[in-house]
């Protein structure tokens, strides 16, 4: 149904009134509970939970470094970021880092090798290719991957240079990940992004001659002075590209929590039904083009392995958006990074000086988290399970936790029945399954199982979330 939006006018006329009435702030769940629910850690916390990851001996894990520097400020740009002209600053930084990967791999002496390594930011390849490769080079003395390990980097086209890719290449990287946001010249210019076509093929070129098997490329709607004609130039140009992977993503406007939105002009943003309308001709050139629809804003070639995940029930989802994690535990590195280690969340501190001068004391930079109940996991299960595939196993969940899944949920259950009335989720014996058009609920429909949004956060006149649709 999605993909035949542009051409059925009443198809649109409905989804905008049904937008009107379930657009509201909501979660997009990369984890759960969220990290608006972190708090200060008690001292120690971390290093038990690392203990007892280290215990599991062979497992692998998952790697995640946080680089937050960047040339400029991109006015969507909802990441933590620094912007820097000082590059001793920069490179001081990559030390720092390099301090706290060995505080963290002192205390799990039995367990380091990984399946996965990601770089985001900030952007990663703002640092010159020869820190990249010093860092890494350390990284990769303590931690160890596994054959077929996915590593992964976000870079900027416009900073990003042949060297950066070869230096990566030279090291085992074998993902890369661009964003785009949209090719036309004035939207680049209220988003202070510029950033050309040319640019983005030489990467993208240089990347396939070194012999990275994934290729990603994000798109943002929901930008201003967007428009149907524009964006659909962008998203084939995209697809001419060849890319492996697109990720499409409605733009979170938040400036209440993301001061520099404010340099935005509300008005300049899109209706409702043209957001609509630009993400449906995006879904529809890349289902037309062989891609296949990964969760709620994915979409990936047939062979890749985000495609072949979402087959074989092997997606998750987690802060860097849809993923693959073959390694059940998360270890995060880097200012303000987040982790997720043995039924805990925990984020290192934000702040760069503070940062700094914990790892200088040879103390563990993590002070914020949550570590989750037994209620907590299920919830996280069951939302993930929606979120991922659209569809939840009733049974699935009821053998997996001991539950009685009825019982359980009877209030959550309570929650999904407008969306009932609505034909946006089928509520069966044996699955709660979101319809095509509830799929672009989906945040929507994950809600009714958080507890946290409802017990405290339903009512809240300033909003923590980004709108749902």
């Amino acid at each position: 149904m999605m993909g035949r939006i542009r051409a059925d006018r009443e198809t649109i006329r409905n989804l905008i009134a049904l937008i009107a009435k379930y657009d509201r702030p909501g979660p997009r769940y990369t984890s759960y509970p969220t990290a608006v629910e972190f708090q200060d850690l008690e001292a120690g916390i971390y290093e038990k939970h690392l203990a007892a990851a280290d215990a599991l001996g062979e497992r692998p894990l998952s790697l995640y470094v946080h680089l937050p520097f960047c040339e400029e400020r991109c006015l969507f740009c909802g990441c933590h970021v620094i912007v820097a002209k000082n590059r001793a600053k920069v490179d001081t930084y990559l030390d720092i880092l390099t301090r706290e990967v060995a505080l963290v791999a002192r205390r799990t002496p039995n367990r380091r090798k990984f399946a996965q390594l990601h770089l985001g930011g900030g952007t990663p390849t703002y640092h010159p290719p020869e820190g990249l490769r010093v860092f890494l080079r350390s990284l990769l003395q303590y931690y160890t991957p596994l054959p077929g390990a996915e590593l992964a980097v976000e870079v900027d086209p416009r900073v990003t240079t042949r060297e950066h890719i070869d230096t990566l290449a030279d090291l085992g990287f074998n993902r890369i990940s661009m964003g785009v946001q949209d090719f036309a010249t004035d939207v680049q210019e209220r988003v202070n992004r510029i950033q050309t076509e040319e640019q983005t093929r030489a990467i993208i070129d240089r990347a396939r001659e070194r012999g990275y098997s994934g290729i990603n490329v994000d798109l943002i709607y929901g930008l201003p002075l967007q428009t149907p004609e524009t964006f659909e130039k962008t998203v084939e140009r995209v697809i001419d590209m060849g890319v492996d992977r697109v990720a499409c993503y409605s733009f979170a406007f938040v400036p209440w929590i993301r001061g520099h939105q404010r340099k935005l002009d509300e008005s300049e943003l899109p209706s409702r039904e043209t957001k609509m309308e630009l993400f449906a001709i995006a879904r529809e050139k890349l289902l037309g083009a062989g891609y296949q629809a990964i969760g709620m804003d994915h979409f990936a070639r047939p062979e890749d392995e985000l495609g072949r995940a979402r087959k074989e029930g092997r997606l998750r989802r987690n802060f860097q958006g849809y993923t693959v994690i073959p390694g059940d535990d998360v270890l995060g590195f880097g200012i303000s990074a987040i982790g997720d280690v043995r039924g805990a969340m925990f984020q290192n501190e934000k702040k760069l000086s503070r940062y700094r001068d914990l790892v200088d004391a040879g103390h563990l930079p993590a002070i914020r988290g949550i570590v989750r109940s037994r209620d907590d996991e299920i919830r996280a299960d069951v939302i993930h399970r929606l979120m991922c595939n659209f569809v939840i196993d009733i049974v699935a969940v009821e053998a997996l936790w001991g539950i009685d899944f009825r019982d359980t949920f009877a209030s959550d259950l309570e929650l999904l029945v407008p969306y009932q009335k609505e034909g946006l989720v089928l509520v069966e014996k044996e699955t709660i399954r979101a319809t095509p058009t509830g799929e672009l609920f989906v945040r929507n429909l994950a809600m009714c199982f958080d507890r946290y949004m409802r017990e405290k956060h339903a009512g809240e006149r300033e909003p923590v979330f980004s709108r749902t649709v």
